[in-house]
């Protein structure tokens, strides 16, 4: 069962983010604004190297494509938004390299969707996506304020990447518990959905629920691979195969280099690590 080389691994996230405003959501005073790299860096060891981020940099995009050359990483989903500079910079001189994606806020209503729709149109972005619990104010995963954006990606054929489970940073996890995908994947068959961030710790859940719903996928965003949850394992190398995918989280929270000495020791099967490395975030994206 080892990794396979030669692959060209897409990786469904990596690249720089300005995470500071979560500090508005947080209680805990202590905390707020404390951290050095991540908002819940107690949780990471060895996060990588803070560097003075500047979201209107183009040398950004150019930094983190020679990081994802060192590790065969053939393509790369950004948190993409035109306000950022070396997003936009990015896509544009990285368009086989760099994948947008849109955060979205449901909090702003049918702006939010005719958004959705313009970065598709302007920017080609390839999916759109949503952390529930980071929101201010947050919005539940089956909230109605969600629904006209799910529409609108279904009808331009977007999937929709959402942080599922408890969040590290020190915000309610109620907006996110995995139970409220059930919702969303019966009324929006039509929707692709993957969850982020580990549904931890209902990772059985997760795979009872893909399971249960062909249009609900997992990616590995915001974990180290030796703690890749075991039900999620176990599903990828049954009935799983199609429905997991990998996904890192460079820089915010793990470095390429870590991530890459732990892939190896994942028990995955032979048949699985292509499409975990590359082919199921190629069907789900429609690259």
């Amino acid at each position: 069962m080892p990794m396979p080389e030669g692959l060209g691994i897409i990786d469904l996230m990596i690249g720089p983010s300005n995470l500071s405003y979560l500090n508005r959501a947080l209680m805990d005073l202590g905390a707020r604004g404390q951290w050095v790299a991540h908002p819940a860096e107690y949780m990471f060891q060895e996060v990588p190297p803070e560097h003075a981020f500047d979201p209107d940099d183009p040398g950004e995009a150019d930094r983190l494509v020679e990081a994802m050359d060192k590790f065969s990483i053939e393509m790369g989903m950004i948190n993409f938004a035109p306000e950022l500079g070396w997003s936009v910079a990015g896509i544009r001189k990285y368009p086989h390299r760099l994948i947008p994606a849109l955060a979205v806020n449901p909090n702003r209503g049918m702006d939010e969707v005719r958004r959705v729709a313009r970065c598709r149109e302007e920017f080609g972005i390839r999916a759109v996506t949503c952390f529930p619990a980071g929101l201010y104010p947050q919005v539940p995963i089956n909230d109605k304020k969600f629904y006209p954006i799910y529409a609108k990606c279904v009808e331009l054929g977007l999937p929709v990447f959402l942080t599922t489970g408890v969040p590290g940073p020190r915000v309610p996890f109620a907006a996110q518990h995995v139970e409220l995908l059930d919702e969303v994947c019966w009324f929006f068959p039509e929707l692709t959905i993957v969850m982020r961030h580990g549904a931890e710790p209902w990772a059985d859940l997760a795979v009872k629920l893909m399971l249960k719903y062909p249009n609900l996928y997992y990616s590995t965003s915001a974990f180290a691979p030796r703690y890749y949850p075991e039900a999620v394992i176990k599903y990828a190398n049954t009935r799983g195969r199609h429905k997991v995918m990998y996904a890192g989280y460079y820089p915010l929270g793990l470095s390429l280099e870590r991530s890459f000495a732990e892939l190896p020791g994942v028990p995955f099967a032979d048949d699985v690590w292509p499409d975990f490395l590359r082919g199921n975030a190629q069907r789900v994206l429609g690259l």
